[in-house]
This record gives C-alpha cells, structure tokens and sequence, in this order.
C-alpha cells in the first residue's frame, strides 16, 4: 500500500492553498473576528463552486468523484487558515441536502454531545434531521463558532460519525502545522540578550515537539483515510487534537505575553482545537474504540 502523495494530489492542495490565500487571508479572518460573523454565504458559494462540499460526489450526480484521501488534502488546508462554518457537515450532506454540494445551503449537525450544535442560528438544515429545531445562543469559546442550545433532541445519522471525525482530525492536523510555522517564524524575529530566542535549547525543544505531534498526526490521518478503517480513524482523531491543542499551548508559550493579545492569532486556533476537540470523536469516544478494536484482536489472535 503506497501512502506517497500523487501529482494530482499534491496539485489539488496547491490549489486550494492558492484559493483560500487569496480568498480568506489574515485580513479576512481577523474582519470575521472583529464582526463576530459566523458563516460568509459568498464564500459558502465560492467553496461550492470550486468543488469543496462536493469533492467525493460522484462525477454522475454533479460532483468530482474524488475520496477520503484528497478530502482530507482539503480539510487540512481549511484547518491552516482557520476556515469558519460547519464545513464538515455540509460536505456530509452533499447529495443528501438540495443546495449543500453548490454551498447555496449551509448544514450543520449534532456532532457535539448533547443539546449544543454550532452555526445553528445561520443553518438552512442540520444534517438527518427533517428541520432546523429552535434554539437559544450560548458562549462559545471560539468567536467563529457560534454555539446554540437546540429546543429539540438530535443525533447524528447512521454512517456519518466516522467521516465526520476524519475530515475533522484533518483540520486539526492544518491548525497544528500552521502553529507551528507560527512558532518557528516568531522564534527568528523575537530577540532576547541580543540573539533570536530560537537560539535557545527550551524554545527548541518547544518547536520541535511541536512539528514532531503534527506529523504524526499527519501521517495517521493520511492513513485512516486510505483503509478508511473505524479505529484507525479514532486514533486519528485522538492524536490530531492532542496536536491540535497542545501546539497551539506551545506555540502561545513560544511567543510569551505577545501571544495572548488579541491582536495575535495563536489563540484563535486554540480555541478553534477546543471546539473541534468535542466534535464528532471526543477523546473518550476514540479510547473506547480503540480499546474495543484491541480487545476484540487480542480475543481472535
């Protein structure tokens, strides 16, 4: 089994790097924050258009007729730049929901435990449901996230769980990789005692750390979504928010008191890896999973 990137894929990451670079930059993000918007409907289109929510569609039916694999090529470019808006749920429902595929609807799911569900107040459906439930607004710690308490009890359909989690893990692994460029440039401008702080062993070690759990995650999410194997997809996603959210830890110690400013972007993504943390496989949910593929090897073996 060959986990080598082809031309074609390493194209297509090139090219949604490209489209977000030039669609949603810094200056785009930190604008979302500032308004505290949760979904752009033009660039909701946009993505459509360029075949974001549609990318494993069957050419038959529309769309591009790519797999898991390329999708998580996509997701991850999604996680670098802090894309906001239930992008997972609405490519779930590509083909399921009228106007998901073209992004001229916006769907979002029950993929947190209990009543709580993101984008709820700016969603034209929510994924296996017949209609968007009523709902009151909570805190969120994410600004682009926006959180709702639903009236109604939901679930997540048969089928979506695993997918949800993959695609999800891959935007953790686009945020850890992009703290850890953020780490690594800081570390050569900042300096202290007339040298750049990269220069020292503790900040090292913090960067190298790091780039070490943002591979691996890497690396497993590319796997799980060649054998598309259920455990192996709850690993995944277990070591794609530890790296997620222990990055962004590291990448906020690397910067000091710059990185708690809110002018500083280090804490968006932190607060992103929090929320996607809870989404789809929590960390208790991916440990039962695995426990259980291992038990149940170990009784056959």
């Amino acid at each position: 089994m060959d986990f080598r990137l082809t031309q074609d894929q390493r194209d297509l990451r090139a090219g949604v790097r490209d489209l977000l670079a030039g669609r949603y930059g810094r200056g785009a993000l930190r604008s979302d924050v500032e308004r505290g918007t949760g979904v752009d409907r033009g660039l909701w289109r946009e993505l459509g258009e360029a075949g974001f929510f549609s990318l494993r569609l069957p050419e038959s039916e529309g769309g591009v007729g790519l797999g898991l694999p390329e999708a998580v090529l996509v997701f991850e470019e999604a996680g670098r730049v802090l894309l906001p808006g239930p992008l997972v749920a609405t490519h779930l429902a590509a083909g399921e929901v009228p106007g998901a595929a073209a992004g001229s609807a916006v769907v979002t799911a029950f993929d947190l435990d209990g009543p709580l569900v993101t984008h709820l107040g700016g969603a034209d459906a929510v994924l296996g449901m017949p209609e968007v439930p009523a709902g009151v607004p909570v805190r969120s710690a994410d600004p682009l996230t926006p959180l709702w308490r639903a009236s109604a009890p939901g679930g997540l359909p048969a089928g979506y769980r695993d997918a949800g989690a993959l695609l999800t893990a891959a935007l953790q692994v686009g945020s850890a990789l992009r703290t850890v460029e953020l780490a690594v440039r800081y570390a050569g401008e900042r300096e202290q005692f007339g040298q750049p702080i990269g220069g020292f062993q503790a900040v090292k070690h913090l960067c190298s750390r790091m780039l070490v759990r943002a591979e691996v995650a890497r690396t497993a999410v590319y796997a799980a979504a060649v054998t598309g194997d259920p455990a192996e997809i709850a690993a995944a996603k277990l070591l794609a928010d530890g790296a997620a959210v222990r990055g962004a830890r590291d990448c906020l110690q690397v910067h000091g008191g710059m990185g708690f400013t809110w002018e500083a972007d280090v804490h968006l993504h932190l607060k992103r890896a929090w929320v996607r943390a809870e989404q789809w496989h929590t960390a208790e949910r991916a440990e039962e999973r695995l426990a259980a593929a291992l038990l149940a090897e170990a009784s056959t073996s």
